[in-house]
């Protein structure tokens, strides 16, 4: 009896002390710490934006008669369309105002820990005609774009592709000059635009100090195009 007695207290202290190490080790496991995942960004990763659009200008002037950025074309026929016809022109054009980060002369450099200056490359600034039209006093109503109606039976031979073309070409004129003052103005808010959100995304790259470098002087970079529109 006796030994049967110290056979199941050998038993049974087998099975508790199995259980204790289960319990120990179960322990040790949960306090093991998790892995963990470390994402490494950098901020030259910025390049991958592309072209990266910062400020843009939308504006529409009354013209009651024309200067020389109006060319040829605007001083022998538009001069006389709003003199004579007594016709007001509503001229409408927009400036994007885009830096491209892919250019060569944009650079970021590391200058400590979590310190970048940033070399800006130029700004590119795209103009596009939006719209123009023609205001009768006399009848008070608009005409459309082009006054194909009107011109058909002042100019020699109708109003031609010839002629519409070089009315565009004098609207692309007048809009770069406008454009070049406007872009002149507003330099200073175009970098500040570009620089805040150069720099919020730079805090998610993890950059601490942000400084920008911007290009002055130099030739403008400027594109001018015209928003095709049916005649109404």
């Amino acid at each position: 009896m006796s030994d049967l007695f110290g056979v199941l207290l050998l038993i049974l202290l087998l099975v508790v002390a199995i259980i204790v190490g289960v319990v120990v080790i179960t322990r040790q496991f949960r306090r093991r710490p998790a892995s963990q995942v470390s994402i490494h960004s950098n901020i030259q990763q910025m390049r991958a934006i592309g072209q990266l659009s910062v400020f843009k200008v939308i504006t529409k002037e009354i013209v009651t008669e024309t200067d020389h950025s109006w060319g040829d074309f605007g001083r022998r026929y538009l001069s006389w369309v709003l003199s004579q016809r007594k016709m007001a022109m509503i001229f409408e054009f927009g400036i994007d105002f885009r830096y491209d980060l892919r250019r060569p002369e944009f650079e970021i450099i590391e200058e400590g820990r979590d310190r970048f200056s940033i070399q800006m490359p130029p700004c590119h600034h795209e103009a596009h005609i939006r719209d123009i039209r023609f205001y009768d006093e006399q009848q008070s109503r608009f005409l459309p774009w082009l006054l194909p109606d009107l011109l058909r039976g002042f100019l020699a031979g109708g109003f031609s592709e010839e002629n519409r073309n070089r009315l565009v070409a004098a609207a692309k004129s007048h809009a770069e000059e406008q454009a070049r003052q406007l872009i002149g103005n507003l330099e200073s808010e175009v970098e500040n635009s570009a620089k805040a959100t150069l720099e919020s995304i730079s805090r998610a790259f993890g950059a601490e100090e942000v400084r920008f470098v911007f290009q002055k002087g130099g030739g403008l970079d400027l594109d001018i195009g015209y928003l095709k529109r049916e005649a109404s």
